[in-house]
């Protein structure tokens, strides 16, 4: 059969449209790196290791990104980053270090210089301006210790040490759960529970409320003063916390009590309740994320092996239950989620890391009505004994948020 040379360039064009359909149909773009905290390497003995992800931007999926690197110590259990990605810290409790990693544009980490804790490290956090990075410790002590950053990351001499103490009930032994930081950067907050008064399967001395959230303004040089009304009572055994974009709203979740506390961020920085709150959870909530857009959240529900979905009510912060496509409020998981983060990329993803399942798993966000779906492939396979996330995003993709 002949063709004229209109047929022909029809042809040629038609066979190139659909060459290049198949190759954009294979280009993977990569939108964010996840970190993965493991208690150890795969080797016997080995220290703790920190294994990195890319996120493939069209499905979510996780595979294989920059080498793994030693934690700088022993059962790390708590990663942050800095505001502008370029700077990620590890918190190990086999050692008590507070190590720092430099960030390159791929994802790879550098480690760079490590300094001691004065207790036994439980969280750590660090602020959107890139200046200092904050610690909660001790196990039967509750410290908080606010060490500055350079424009390089480097970790100094701490600016402030502050010692938790339950007024009122200042001999009980208070154990941190706990830290974060107000997006602006103005305040820290600390959960913490009264073991003098919970102490499940041992005896108590207190009759305290357990649970507690305490609230420092930041001032000049990173002086740390109690806020106002500070602290806060919260529930049983708070475990975690986390702010809004904006600093507006504080959540905590209640580990003992199956329930997610809601507090509004007053001008001052004190905390107000919500007043139709708590939230019920699933069982034993470990961790909560808010996706970079404030409206909505995700908690980790250890017992259960599952993620709940909630949105937030933008002029009251309230948060409602959302259910996905099977009506079902929980979203399925490894074995016992203990931590959790939304990608900063797209705000389009949700991942927990399992700490029985030596697994990460991950989720479709719906950015229109907060549901999640589960990926393909997932599980994703990680080191032992996975403790915590984070998460950058890759080159030029910039942070979503949004002003409520």
């Amino acid at each position: 059969m002949k063709f004229n040379k209109v047929s022909q360039l029809l042809l040629v064009s038609f066979l190139g449209l659909i060459l290049a359909t198949g190759l954009s149909g294979c280009y993977l773009v990569t939108i964010a790196s996840v970190y993965v905290a493991c208690s150890k390497g795969a080797g016997a003995g080995s220290a703790g290791e920190i294994i990195a992800y890319d996120v493939d931007g069209s499905s979510g999926a996780l595979r294989g990104g920059p080498p793994a690197v030693s934690s700088g110590g022993n059962q790390p259990v708590s990663l942050a980053t800095t505001g502008n990605y370029y700077h990620l810290y590890v918190a190990n409790q086999g050692n008590n270090s507070l190590v720092h990693f430099s960030i390159d544009d791929h994802g790879n980490l550098t480690q760079k210089e490590s300094v001691t804790l004065p207790h036994t490290p439980v969280a750590i956090a660090a602020n959107q301006a890139n200046t200092y990075v904050y610690a909660v410790s001790g196990t039967a002590s509750a410290t908080l210790t606010e060490y500055p950053i350079d424009d390089n990351g480097v970790i100094g001499s701490p600016a402030a040490t502050v010692s938790l103490t339950l007024p009122g009930f200042p001999s009980d032994t208070l154990v941190p759960t706990g830290v974060t930081v107000l997006a602006n950067s103005s305040a820290v907050y600390v959960t913490a529970y009264d073991k003098s008064a919970y102490n499940p399967g041992g005896s108590t001395s207190s009759d305290a409320n357990p649970g507690w959230v305490f609230g420092y303004a930041v001032g000049s040089g990173g002086a740390l003063t109690p806020v106002a009304g500070s602290p806060y009572q919260a529930g049983i055994k708070p475990s975690a916390l986390a702010t809004d974009p904006v600093n507006r709203f504080v959540y905590v979740t209640d580990y003992a009590s199956n329930e997610l506390i809601g507090y509004t961020v007053l001008s001052n920085d004190s905390l107000d309740f919500m007043v139709n709150g708590p939230f019920k959870t699933g069982n034993e909530p470990t961790a909560l994320a808010i996706d970079p857009r404030g409206i909505y959240i995700y908690l980790s529900n250890s017992l259960d092996s599952s993620v709940s979905a909630y949105s937030i009510t933008l002029q009251t912060g309230t948060p409602s239950t959302i259910v996905n496509s099977t009506a079902s409020a929980g979203n399925s998981t490894d074995t016992e989620p203990v931590s959790i983060i939304v990608d900063p990329a797209l705000g389009r993803f949700v991942y927990t890391a399992n700490n029985l399942g030596n697994s990460v798993s991950g989720f479709r966000l719906n950015p229109e009505t907060g549901a999640l779906s589960t990926l393909q492939a997932t599980p994703y396979p990680t080191g032992y004994g996975p403790t915590s996330l984070a998460a950058v995003p890759h080159g030029n993709h910039a942070t979503q948020s949004v002003t409520p």
